[in-house]
């Protein structure tokens, strides 16, 4: 169980970084910012599924189907909403609708996967889904105090980022059960094949995108600056370092974790992501958090913690208690 938690812990300080890398490059639109991140996922796929051939070729058209599925939804989709939210509404607000990803996939999957994995009594899950839940308020309490005194232009644009952030947190609460899914029925599976062969299906995806960006830009429906943008260097090695890290080494770990928690507790540990996303933002600004900020983090751990002591029942042994 600590092996899983420690692959969730080392996914979310990952996938924190795609929060910061928006605020890093507010002059690139969000659809190029997406297309730049998953061609570099899918170009370091290629010599990593040379080391993974043998494993890949056991992948049939069912597998490659279900890979492409959970890249167009848990990568493209997801990372081109929630790239748009932080260039609209900054970091704070997309943070903490992401961060209910723990609460919503825990409620989602206690119903859902109970025949499989069991299911986490409410009873003892209640106190930590809302710590959790209170920590996520407290987070953002001092950013929407700041924003009351905004002109009304900034005011909608916060809206609008609110509900890209929404959409964001609709693929990712898909993501993590279907992927979870295809780990569990294949246990004989390699975790490492299963993110590289994601990887791989992002490389097609990511050059369409870039054809529609050039489509989009020739036809003078956006203005963007293909195929680097307004600073070259700067967004080649930013989408490197997060194509490794957060697309392949973070989705390497997460499916290491997902393949020895059950999904109500992994679901749980995305909370991770949130925390790191929050760590770095404030390093960004070089600032410290606010004593309320300090606050929240403090309810998130403390419900992370209490929600990992929560062991699931079979659902045979609850029915016999109640009884």
């Amino acid at each position: 169980m600590w092996t899983g938690v420690s692959f969730a812990l080392a996914a979310g300080l990952m996938w924190g970084l795609v929060f910061v890398a928006p605020q890093m490059l507010p002059d690139y639109p969000a659809a190029q910012l997406m297309a730049g991140r998953y061609l570099a996922f899918g170009l370091i796929a290629l010599p990593l599924a040379w080391l993974d051939r043998r494993a890949l070729r056991e992948f049939g058209a069912t597998d490659w189907w279900a890979a492409l599925r959970l890249s167009a939804i848990g990568n493209f989709l997801y990372y081109l909403c929630l790239a748009a939210a932080i260039q609209r509404a900054g970091g704070p607000l997309p943070t903490m609708i992401i961060g209910t990803l723990p609460v919503l996939i825990a409620l989602v999957s206690n119903h859902r996967n109970r025949a499989r994995d069991g299911r986490l009594p409410w009873s003892r899950l209640a106190l930590p889904l809302a710590l959790i839940a209170a920590g996520l308020v407290c987070v953002n309490q001092v950013e929407l105090q700041a924003l009351a005194s905004q002109p009304g232009e900034r005011m909608a644009a916060y809206v609008q980022g609110g509900l890209l952030a929404m959409g964001a947190l609709l693929c990712w609460t898909w993501y993590p059960i279907r992927n979870a899914d295809w780990l569990r029925a294949h246990p004989d599976r390699s975790p490492r094949a299963w993110a590289t062969a994601q990887g791989l299906v992002t490389l097609p995806l990511s050059l369409l995108a870039f054809l529609a960006l050039a489509l989009l830009q020739g036809s003078g429906q956006i203005e963007v600056d293909l195929p680097l943008g307004p600073r070259p260097q700067v967004f080649v090695g930013l989408m490197l370092a997060i194509g490794l890290l957060a697309s392949w080494a973070g989705t390497l770990c997460w499916n290491e974790a997902s393949q020895r928690l059950p999904t109500t507790l992994v679901g749980q540990l995305i909370v991770f992501e949130t925390l790191a996303a929050l760590a770095y933002a404030f390093l960004w600004r070089h600032e410290w958090p606010a004593p309320l900020t300090a606050l929240g983090i403090g309810l998130l751990v403390a419900g992370v913690l209490g929600a990992l002591r929560v062991r699931p029942q079979p659902e045979a042994t609850q029915a016999a208690e109640a009884a």
